[in-house]
């Protein structure tokens, strides 16, 4: 069969297709025309992918696109409008770049030339107002890689290489544009063999820094292994369990993004480890970002200690550094396998004192978690650790948690234990919302399982709740979502209290992070996506509302389970107009007619 000619616009969609994305979520617009033509040609030609999810909102898109990459490990597409579209990702740009998550994002330029001298010349004042100077700007300082489409000639390699590249370790956003004018240039298709632009291959350590590292470990008294992310490769879990078990070493995960070690297992030390940085004289921080926070605790100067990670460096944050013996830059599940090529067939004397220490530690750690559910339960209390407690008793072992709770995150990871990999996820980034659109990425993921986000009632506010729960309905993605309304901004509230503990606006309660506990965010999202709404106000009725959400889920209904938790805040909202004397002591008297006080 003769090849024929095609615009650059149905090369993207067949470079996408070729490569195995399978989704592209999409907010299309009037730079998309030839983006859309191709997609409606592949449809009457009976080629049904890449399937397209309409998101009323980019922030959704590009968080379905996280949440995706998150289960599967492969990059999907992002497609959105010019300048406008591409600010409107917002946030969501920075949490697939903090979180290392493959994904290829399009966006269109306004038309270049505007006398119709070309296909695709501006017609409309709108392409004169997106003309901006630099929209590759917007996202620079996220993205992996950013390229401009030019030509029909070169687009497949062009496309390919913008996945290679996301594919490749530390995995990442990367940023693709195109104007209206290149989207319609027309060119043979390139021959391209998919199977030359693989990502590149997964490093192993040195031999002798997993000597160095096996040595120190093996011969330490209190070592200590702390991580963040490395259970983000599942078969990794294992690996790590039998190391631990085999060394007796005591695993702590800080700000886990996923599970990365069962919480019940004897060995764990929990969330924190700055309580274990005093006596551990050895430290492998493998796969997390930010081991400690030295403003909270350091490792004893004695200690020995080593970075594992794909980017140990962390190049991509200006201000970081964590003093260590070694940073080695590697794939953490091909280090575990070296540091178990060197461990001995049967644990040894040291190594049963080393575990027994730890399954004491961690004993004790659980302990206090238990008591403090414990009293919250009895005192009949709404709380983060009794709805994380509720909600374990009623899920089965295969359900997945996306935790984006914020300040109460730890206290859901506490008492919602997870002890499967792939049943918690979370967000590395900072940009709240995120769950939004991720829950929804991580259900069309796994289709056939319970997926539960818990989030803030602040986070809710930041997902796009309209844009989520419209998707949710339309493409049949039912997630349970359940809000800890505690009224307002906790994180924000805690940092003014650490920093002016004794000043006037903690003593005063004038924080302005109050919203009040007053919005309807199951009406949001019944409005907006046909949801169930349940909202809680006593303990009574917390068991029932998480039930029947669950229930309403598995018949595919999105479900918001509102808990309405001790408000952190009382103060009231501040009037809008304000007196035109604000002198302090003035005479009130002498404001004149008109004027109120």
């Amino acid at each position: 069969m003769t090849p024929h000619e095609s615009t650059a616009g149905a090369l993207i969609v067949d470079a996408l297709r070729a490569a195995g994305v399978t989704h592209l979520f999409a907010n299309f617009g009037s730079d998309h025309p030839a983006i859309i033509e191709a997609l409606a040609q592949d449809r009457e030609n009976g080629i049904d992918t890449p399937v397209v999810i309409l998101c009323p909102h980019e922030y959704s898109a590009l968080s379905a696109a996280h949440g995706y990459a998150l289960v599967t490990g492969e990059p999907q597409a992002v497609f959105v409008h010019t300048d406008v579209g591409t600010a409107n990702l917002g946030g969501a740009v920075h949490n697939a770049a903090r979180s290392r998550v493959p994904v290829f994002v399009f966006a269109g330029l306004t038309p270049y030339t505007l006398e119709g001298e070309l296909p695709g010349s501006r017609n409309s004042f709108v392409n004169h107002l997106q003309d901006v100077a630099d929209q590759h700007g917007i996202v620079r300082p996220y993205v992996k890689w950013s390229y401009d489409i030019r030509t029909a000639a070169n687009t497949g390699q062009i496309m390919h290489r913008a996945l290679q590249i996301a594919r490749s370790a530390p995995a990442g956003p990367v940023y693709v544009t195109a104007a209206r004018e290149a989207l319609a240039d027309r060119a043979l298709p390139a021959s391209i063999d998919v199977a030359k632009w693989a990502p590149v291959a997964a490093n192993p350590a040195s031999e002798d820094a997993a000597d160095e590292i096996f040595a120190a470990l093996a011969a330490a008294t209190a070592p200590v292994i702390i991580t963040t992310y490395l259970g983000r490769d599942r078969a990794s879990v294992a690996a790590l369990v039998e190391l631990a078990e085999r060394l007796g070493i005591v695993v702590v995960e800080h700000n886990a993004e996923v599970l990365s070690f069962p919480r019940q297992h004897p060995l764990h030390g929990g969330d924190d480890p700055h309580r274990l940085l005093r006596e551990a004289d050895v430290i492998l921080a493998i796969d997390t970002d930010v081991p400690w926070v030295d403003a909270i605790g350091r490792p004893r100067p004695d200690a020995r200690v080593f970075v594992v990670n794909e980017d140990p460096l962390q190049v991509s944050l200006p201000l970081w550094y964590v003093p260590a013996e070694r940073f080695v830059g590697a794939d953490s599940g091909l280090v575990l396998r070296q540091l178990l090529d060197r461990c001995p067939p049967a644990a040894d004397d040291a190594a049963t004192l080393r575990a027994a220490r730890g399954a004491d530690l961690g004993r004790a750690v659980r302990q206090a978690w238990d008591d403090e559910a414990d009293a919250d339960r009895d005192a009949r209390r709404l709380t983060a650790a009794t709805v994380a407690r509720a909600l374990h008793d009623l899920l089965d072992d295969d359900a997945i948690v996306v935790n984006e709770a914020i300040s109460a995150a730890p206290a859901v990871w506490k008492h919602l234990p997870r002890e499967l990999p792939g049943t918690l996820y979370g967000n590395r980034g900072t940009s709240l919302g995120w769950s939004g659109g991720g829950a929804l990425g991580v259900k069309l993921a796994a289709p056939d399982r319970t997926v539960v986000s818990i989030v803030g009632d602040g986070t809710f506010f930041f997902s796009a709740p309209s844009s989520t729960y419209w998707i949710a309905r339309h493409y049949g993605l039912p997630v349970l979502t359940v809000v800890l309304d505690n009224g307002g901004w906790n994180a924000t509230k805690r940092n003014l209290e650490r920093l002016h503990p004794d000043g006037v606006a903690a003593r005063t309660d004038r924080l302005w992070v109050n919203l009040q506990q007053s919005a309807d965010f199951g009406g949001v999202a019944a409005a907006a996506g046909d949801a169930w709404s349940g909202l809680v106000t006593d303990f009574s009725e917390l068991h029932a509302a998480l039930r029947t959400g669950l229930a309403k889920t598995a018949e595919g209904v999105s479900a918001v389970v509102t808990v309405r938790m001790h408000a952190i805040s009382d103060q009231a909202s501040e009037p809008t107009t304000t007196h035109e004397n604000t002198t302090p002591g003035a005479d009130t008297a002498s404001l004149g007619e008109g004027h109120t006080t």
